[in-house]
């Protein structure tokens, strides 16, 4: 069906003229880390933004305050965590992984990929991406935060003294 009648699309043109606006607003003020994807829990939190938008859009069960009450306890909700996370280490480690260690001086480390659940291949295929040929020209691959990996070239290695905080890595803590 293509239509059912156009008072459903009066109101969600409505609700979105309003919406929109108030949306802008609560994210300028909340800050950039309220959309960050820097963690599967920030990633779950824009998830939720949004569909949030679109039940206020769509659904007529939703109330336009109810709706934006929700978008509002939604990034009020984000900023507490985050700014608990940043001032307690045992919040932000409930919170927060840590970037993993999945290859070092080009050996790729069996242990920490099984715990990640990622494969050989995909690696590789990170390091191509780079423009990379060899794993030996590659002096770390990074598993992220938020699930990209980084790629540590030898070239640019140094001591790998930047490695400190990561999950496998001797530098770490």
């Amino acid at each position: 069906m293509l239509l059912q009648s156009w008072s459903d699309v009066g109101r969600i043109v409505v609700v979105a003229v309003l919406t929109y606006p108030a949306l802008i607003v609560v994210l300028r003020l909340s800050g950039k880390r309220t959309l960050a994807k820097m963690n599967a829990f920030d990633l779950v939190v824009t998830v939720a933004l949004g569909s949030t938008l679109a039940t206020i859009l769509l659904s007529r069960d939703v109330a336009w305050a109810e709706g934006l009450t929700a978008l509002l306890l939604l990034v009020a909700l984000q900023l507490v965590a985050t700014w608990l996370s940043v001032r307690s280490p045992i919040l932000r480690r409930l919170l927060k992984s840590r970037p993993t260690l999945l290859l070092r001086d080009g050996k790729l480390l069996a242990e920490p990929m099984r715990a990640q659940r990622v494969t050989d291949g995909e690696i590789r295929q990170a390091v191509r991406a780079q423009g990379i040929g060899d794993l030996g020209w590659v002096a770390a691959v990074v598993l992220e935060t938020d699930g990209s990996f980084s790629v540590i070239p030898v070239s640019q290695a140094g001591k790998l003294t930047a490695m400190h905080g990561v999950e496998g890595s001797a530098a770490g803590p």
